[in-house]
């Protein structure tokens, strides 16, 4: 027998007693009914919202979803009313939708230009000869964007940036160890409840204080010359810090490409095995690091090197652990060379429009330290329970243990999620949050999805992926003007993931052409 989803409407609400006073930031309710403020009285769903909801149950009812869970709430931001609610208030696994929740948190209690500053540090300035008698620190403080590549239209790299900082101020040798220091962030590299089998590839990355290059190495694998030849294996940047063993081979085209990539959890050697046909195209990843502020104090020390900075001592890293012997005052120190981020608005879209895990923890970790007085996510996690607080969001039961949503221990409801949404909306800085958001059909985690239906253009929503699990949760503009806030959730669904996203599309096609007068 086919399940009869429940649907409460507002109005239907009040009858049995569940009257809201005047005002509208929460969602208070019992069970599955999800109520939107501030009028405590709405009249019965009009005739297109129930055309609306009978056809989004009918997606629900398919055959393929007889075992996901789903949840779902759907509001007119300008009319005040829920359009459709299903299991509101229940919790799921909200995967990259907790990205809402770090970068909203960031945005307003960072604010819009916010900078991260990394810096480079010696006990004094160099000598008449250009030499630095000491240890040199690479200081960093969580920016997610320093890296190896140019940015935009310059050629010059942040790291290429401090070394030139460097020689302007007279350095020409280092008589001591060039220290990658990480100890800005207290917490340990990985996240709570990250599955071991996403941490050697880029979107597990380990987090530090001092990133680079998303603490990642491009690794391709490309066919030989000849059957029989090894295939040909490339990292960029090309640097000393990994260890490649290939055993890779090339075969005859027409073969099946089969390709292996493994690092270990506590090394820096990446193996490559398997074949890739003479015409075939071969492989290209990303490979996460093994200790990434240590990564980034070699790549500038080899960035050093070319430019004919010599260091003399060791590359060594320092963490929180090894500042409680080794204490670091900022203040005493000389400041070298520093160089600082993109503002803060621009990071956000990268966050969300192509989902970034790390830069999403490494936001999360900031907000700990510079809001609540602890590089943690632990104190970061207290910030956008802040924020929840103040949207007056629905938070019984919630669980947050990260800023991406690789956590399968994060736990949010929908209606927490368009409480959250709803308070952003409302927010002076909205534009700059829907601007972060993928655009359905156009760019982002969304560029392929909704194409040439009347959701292209219309959709600004982030997206969440996990075994089992897809989430799309932002705002649509339909076709008769109106604004709307959804949260749509699917758990548990072990079937084929396209069925489940191309239903979360269909739906969001309906709000797009929905026209409720």
């Amino acid at each position: 027998m086919k399940r009869s989803w429940p649907v409460v409407t507002i109005g239907w609400a009040v009858l049995i007693g569940l009257i809201h006073p005047i005002g509208f930031p929460s969602t208070r309710a019992r069970s599955d009914v999800h109520i939107s403020r501030p009028a405590f009285w709405q009249s019965p769903p009009s005739a297109p919202v129930i055309r609306l909801q009978r056809a989004i149950r009918r997606i629900l009812r398919r055959p393929q979803f007889a075992t996901t869970r789903w949840g779902i709430v759907i509001e007119s931001l300008d009319r005040r009313r829920v359009l459709f609610s299903h299991q509101a208030h229940r919790l799921f696994i909200p995967a990259s939708n907790m990205k809402l929740y770090t970068t909203a948190a960031a945005l307003v209690y960072l604010g819009p230009t916010y900078r991260f500053r990394t810096s480079v540090f010696a006990t004094a300035p160099p000598d008449a000869r250009g030499i630095i008698h000491g240890d040199v620190i690479l200081y960093g403080r969580g920016d997610p964007n320093l890296s190896t590549r140019a940015r935009g239209q310059s050629r010059l790299t942040p790291l290429e940036n401090l070394v030139d900082q460097l020689l302007a101020a007279g350095v020409r040798s280092i008589h001591g160890d060039l220290i990658g220091d990480e100890s800005y962030f207290s917490d340990p590299p990985l996240g709570v409840g990250w599955e071991w089998d996403d941490l050697q590839w880029y979107y597990g990355a380990e987090i530090s204080a001092l990133s680079i290059d998303d603490n990642a190495i491009e690794v391709a694998v490309l066919p030989g010359s000849a059957p029989g030849e090894p295939a040909r294996v490339f990292i960029r940047p090309e640097t000393s810090y990994v260890t490649l063993i290939n055993k890779a081979i090339t075969v005859s085209s027409g073969t099946k490409q089969e390709i292996g990539v493994h690092r270990g959890l506590e090394d820096n050697t990446i193996e490559v095995w398997g074949q890739v046909p003479i015409d075939g195209q071969g492989f290209h990843g990303y490979v996460a690091v093994h200790q990434p502020a240590l990564y980034a104090a070699t790549l500038f020390r080899e960035a050093l090197a070319r430019r004919g900075i010599e260091v003399t001592g060791r590359t060594l890293r320092a963490d929180v652990t090894y500042r409680q012997t080794h204490p670091l005052d900022t203040s005493q120190l000389t400041e070298l060379a520093f160089v600082e981020s993109i503002p803060l608005a621009d990071e956000l879209r990268i966050v969300n429009k192509i989902s970034q895990n790390l830069h999403a923890e490494l936001l999360l970790r900031t907000l700990g330290a510079v809001v609540g007085g602890e590089g943690t996510a632990r104190r970061g996690l207290d910030v956008v329970r802040r924020l929840l607080r103040a949207a007056r969001a629905w938070r019984r039961g919630i669980t947050l243990q990260d800023g991406s949503g690789l956590s399968r221990h994060n736990l949010v409801t929908p209606a927490t999620t368009v409480d959250l949404l709803r308070y952003m909306y409302r927010d002076a800085r909205r534009e700059l949050f829907l601007d972060s958001l993928p655009l359905a059909g156009r760019d982002g985690t969304l560029e392929s999805r909704m194409m040439d239906t009347l959701a292209e253009g219309r959709i600004r929503a982030k997206t969440g992926t996990l075994t089992y699990t897809s989430t799309l949760s932002g705002y649509v503009t339909t076709a008769g003007g109106e604004h709307l806030v959804f949260s749509i959730m699917a758990n548990n669904h072990t079937g084929r993931l396209s069925d489940v996203m191309d239903a979360i599309d269909e739906i969001c096609t309906l709000l797009a052409q929905f026209d409720g007068r």
